[in-house]
């Protein structure tokens, strides 16, 4: 296909509620939306680094710039033959994988247009729903947030994942746990620390979690791998794992149980993909994660999710979690599967942004007409 126009929105959306983890705390998501068009054919994708470079080196006032200056015109007007051949256009810029992932996205969902065929079909999915997770930031107080998972546990969610950071560690832990003893947790650290906590992980083995997501730096590997012949708690390695080699190289050091992909931060869905295949190749199972993005972005991942090695409940949420009104056209919502389950759905299409919620929530928008 021929990339014939692109347009650039860097959009601010409130929280509903503040969003703290170890590395900070978000107001409102910072996130770059893309609209592809070709011929008379259009599609819209997202990729969302936050608003500030505290989850990854990446930020959304960066990734705006680096779109515009640099990867737009790498693409316009080019004939595009597949995801593949994207990532090869853009693979002498070094990194930028949200930014990349802003294109790839979109490349994809025009392809899916284009072919008529949902994007799950495309990549020859055998699921068209899937159980999903619920998930707390940290939250003023312990009984608030007691409150929240008892709630949760009442509406059946699989599994709950806890933020986790000095300060609200294992006496959260524990609380949480002498509370809930028989339901399903696992933590983020989001690389809130170091192999010398090793002490404190091993007081997490207490406590029968299914995981510890990312415990240790966000470019790590070699001492995750030695975090996991210290601990029975499986790792999960989320901001390491943000290009296809360092798969490979957890995979050889033998550094988590467990992956989770997020199509942002690996560089897109043509990467996730082959991602997915690696660790399911290694027998190492994945999930998919998700940035907090607008109904636009979560469709995307909810999409992906259809795929067979992502058996561990998924980060997508609906709308109404963390937005008043969301960007989307189409708010995600929840379904339940035969056993009650709280899961999402694949999608035929993936919606476009409401275009007045757009407009009031653009910080800056570029296009290349």
């Amino acid at each position: 296909m021929k990339i014939d126009r692109i347009d650039l929105f860097h959009v601010a959306m409130p929280l509903i509620y503040p969003w703290r983890t170890a590395y900070g705390e978000d107001a409102e998501i910072h996130s770059i939306l893309c609209r592809l068009e070709s011929g008379s054919v259009h599609a819209w994708a997202e990729s969302c680094p936050l608003a500030a470079p505290c989850y990854s080196p990446e930020h959304a006032e960066g990734l705006y710039l680096t779109a515009k200056k640099w990867f737009a015109p790498a693409l316009i007007n080019q004939e595009i033959s597949s995801g593949d051949d994207l990532q090869s256009r853009l693979s002498h810029f070094k990194g930028n994988q949200f930014a990349k992932a802003l294109f790839d996205n979109a490349w994809w969902v025009l392809h899916s247009r284009l072919e008529n065929k949902p994007l799950h079909e495309l990549w020859g999915a055998t699921r068209t729903q899937v159980p999903v997770g619920d998930d707390f930031g940290i939250r003023d107080s312990i009984d608030d947030l007691l409150a929240l998972i008892d709630d949760s546990v009442k509406q059946q969610f699989p599994r709950i994942k806890l933020k986790f950071r000095p300060g609200w560690d294992v006496e959260m832990l524990s609380t949480v746990r002498t509370n809930f003893p028989d339901s399903t947790f696992h933590i983020d650290c989001n690389s809130g620390y170091r192999l010398s906590d090793l002490a404190l992980f091993q007081q997490v083995d207490e406590f029968h979690l299914a995981m510890i997501e990312q415990p240790l730096a966000y470019d790590d590997l070699v001492d995750h791998a030695d975090l996991q012949t210290q601990i029975t708690t499986p790792v999960c390695l989320d901001e390491s794992l943000n290009s296809l080699r360092r798969a490979e190289q957890a995979i050889r050091l033998k550094s988590c149980q467990f992956a989770n992909i997020k199509p942002a931060r690996v560089g897109g869905l043509t990467n996730a993909i082959k991602m997915h295949d690696l660790f399911q190749a290694a027998e190492i199972l994945c999930w998919v994660g998700g940035m907090l993005e607008s109904g636009t972005g979560a469709a995307l991942c909810a999409e992906l999710a259809m795929l067979d090695n992502f058996t561990y409940p998924a980060d997508i949420f609906p709308s109404s979690r963390y937005y008043h009104e969301d960007l989307a056209e189409q708010p995600l919502e929840l379904t339940t599967n035969a056993d009650g389950i709280p899961s999402v759905a694949a999608t035929k299409h993936i919606p476009d942004p409401d275009p007045q919620r757009l407009e009031a929530l653009t910080i800056q928008s570029w296009s290349s007409t």
